[in-house]
């Protein structure tokens, strides 16, 4: 099973490509305020350095928090998308093996419908001005 891995609650994101256990390429890079504009491109370019294409992905594993609002938002938003889109399956973790848990579930069977952010305390809305 080839699976997408997708971390974002910090500036430095983590995406990485497996197969079942065995990693075949990870990348991390300084994302911080640019994470929108380019996830998508280096998702991308971690499939084709291994010579896969978006179908490939045959599951997601995604850190679902706690962590930074915006970056969970964009990373799990690109990951449910893209389940949703693909028709694959996703899980989403919070431990520090969030990875190898992520992994284990997903070749087990297990998998969520969508994933949701656990912020790691409750979310403030300040209320609108005047």
């Amino acid at each position: 099973m080839i699976i997408l891995t997708i971390r974002t609650d910090k500036p430095a994101a983590e995406i990485g490509l497996f197969e079942d256990n065995n990693s075949l390429a990870q990348e991390t890079w300084e994302a911080h305020r640019s994470l929108a504009e380019t996830i998508h491109g280096k998702i991308e370019a971690l499939l084709k350095s291994q010579h896969k294409t978006w179908h490939d992905i045959e599951g997601l594993a995604c850190y679902k928090g706690p962590g930074s609002f915006t970056g969970l938002r964009i990373g799990l938003s690109v990951g449910n998308t893209l389940a949703y889109g693909l028709n694959r399956p996703i899980v989403g973790t919070t431990d520090p093996n969030w990875r190898e848990n992520g992994i284990a579930a997903l070749l087990s069977g297990k998998h969520e419908q969508t994933v949701l952010p656990e912020y790691g305390s409750p979310v403030h809305i300040t209320l609108p001005k005047k």
